[in-house]
């Protein structure tokens, strides 16, 4: 390894799936850790392993997220990575495993580090509520909010890849969109101890197993009931999590030189410098005509979004997807191809450079 993942909870390291998987450090909130001992712990670690990625929900409270930055600035490092992520706490828990997976393979510190914002795009990540009277990561209707105080009402949310809310038991029930590439299903169990997500909900999705995890401290908190249940699919075989990151184009920071996907770097934030165009001082290249370099869209490799020539081959029609996770992001997924086992060598063309 030259690469220590570390997260800001003892929630977000789930049980590795093998032996042979490390682990993660678990930073802890400033009241209770002296600024001294995370600073001795994190030079430790960019010591024993050269570069460290910090993985944190976007919600971290002020002090927290200070903190993290004040031990890269004391350090003076630019080998420490900080990558905020939208996903809900369970499905942080497995995008950081992904990446303890990955971090055994030869992949350098910048990939793995934007990695991270590739893999999100195929997690799977939601909750069984008892009430969504006090969600607000996701749109709620009036309607919904009013059956939230009917007894017994659940609901089925999903905020990754896209938004989702179901109201379990009504005649108009809809099965949630999930992936359609092989996937493990971890459950957290809480308050609302219900038995759809191991039965009904894997077998909608068709996972090839289901794992359980304790419900993290702080989800009552994201989703705003203590009634819970969380949810979240992901890919959970190496070699393909080997063969999707390696399917995308590498380039290199222009700022700090390390290997990058997408349009910035995960270690300083640079952005790719966008290509000059070809004729005459300020004359932009003919339409249809890409400029020197200029590198075409990303979207998930041909074989797993059933893109191009993949398994399901020229013309074929291509199964429905998850929607895009935000205009303009470089990682949103196309529709998927039937299973993650399909999966073929497909090296992309290019990254969007804004």
């Amino acid at each position: 390894m030259t690469t220590a993942l570390a997260v800001t909870s003892p929630d977000h390291v789930l049980s590795p799936p093998d032996r042979h998987t490390p682990g993660a450090h678990v930073f802890r909130p400033p009241e209770d850790q002296p600024l001294e001992v995370a600073l001795a712990q994190t030079q430790s670690l960019v010591d024993q392993y050269g570069y460290l990625v910090v993985v944190h929900p976007h919600t971290l409270p002020t002090a927290y997220l200070h903190r993290l930055h004040a031990l890269r600035a004391l350090l003076e490092s630019d080998r420490i990575a900080l990558l905020p992520s939208r996903l809900p706490p369970l499905g942080i828990g497995v995008l950081v495993r992904q990446l303890r997976q990955l971090s055994l393979c030869e992949f350098s510190p910048g990939v793995l580090g934007s990695a991270a914002r590739l893999l999100t795009h195929y997690v799977h990540a939601g909750a069984l509520l008892g009430s969504v009277a006090r969600l607000d990561q996701v749109p709620v209707s009036l309607t919904a909010h009013a059956k939230s105080w009917l007894p017994g009402a659940q609901f089925a949310v999903t905020t990754a890849p896209g938004p989702q809310l179901v109201r379990l038991g009504a005649k108009d029930a809809r099965p949630l969109a999930g992936p359609q590439f092989a996937t493990r299903l971890t459950v957290a169990p809480g308050s609302l101890d219900s038995d759809w997500p191991r039965s009904t909900l894997a077998a909608q999705w068709r996972v090839t197993d289901v794992q359980e995890e304790r419900l993290p401290a702080d989800s009552a908190a994201w989703w705003g009931t203590g009634k819970v249940t969380e949810f979240a699919a992901a890919i959970a075989d190496l070699p393909v999590l080997h063969q999707l990151v390696s399917s995308v184009r590498r380039d290199t920071c222009r700022w700090c030189g390390l290997e990058l996907l997408g349009d910035r770097c995960a270690f300083c934030a640079a952005g790719l410098a966008r290509p000059e165009p070809d004729g005459p001082a300020g004359q932009a290249p003919a339409p249809g005509v890409a400029a020197p370099g200029a590198q075409t869209e990303l979207t998930a490799p041909a074989s797993v979004t059933g893109h191009g020539p993949g398994p399901l081959g020229p013309g074929a029609p291509a199964p429905a997807g998850p929607p895009p996770a935000g205009p303009g992001d470089p990682y949103a997924p196309g529709p998927q191809a039937a299973t993650a086992a399909d999966l073929r060598p497909a090296v992309h063309q290019g990254i969007p450079r804004s």
